[in-house]
């Protein structure tokens, strides 16, 4: 799970690509699951940020010119654009490095 957050008053706001997280739980464990764990996202101190123009310009310009899944460009896209951390593992954010910060987790 790809995951982008920042601290901003002793708080951590943090975005979850709910749709990816959503679908893959949908097929691969059912939809009773994947609406488990939609609940149990809805109760973590974090906030889903809604797409908008700026977002989707920013994820369009890297897809256009990287190698990496829409969702992810979002993921990048969000980091950059709000100067947050990315947190993730996935090695497709390596072509990324220079223009966001990430933390790497293996």
């Amino acid at each position: 799970m790809t995951q982008s957050f920042k601290r901003r008053k002793g708080k951590r706001e943090r975005v979850i690509n709910w749709g990816e997280v959503y679908y893959i739980t949908l097929r691969e464990a059912g939809r009773e699951r994947a609406e488990a764990v939609a609940q149990l996202i809805s109760t973590l101190p974090i906030q889903i940020v809604p797409v908008d123009l700026e977002l989707t310009k920013q994820a369009a310009e890297f897809k256009a010119f990287k190698r990496m899944s829409y969702s992810d460009c979002f993921a990048a896209a969000l980091a950059k654009l709000k100067k947050a951390e990315l947190v993730t593992g996935d090695e497709e954010f390596k072509q990324i490095a220079n223009e966001i910060k990430i933390f790497w987790i293996s």
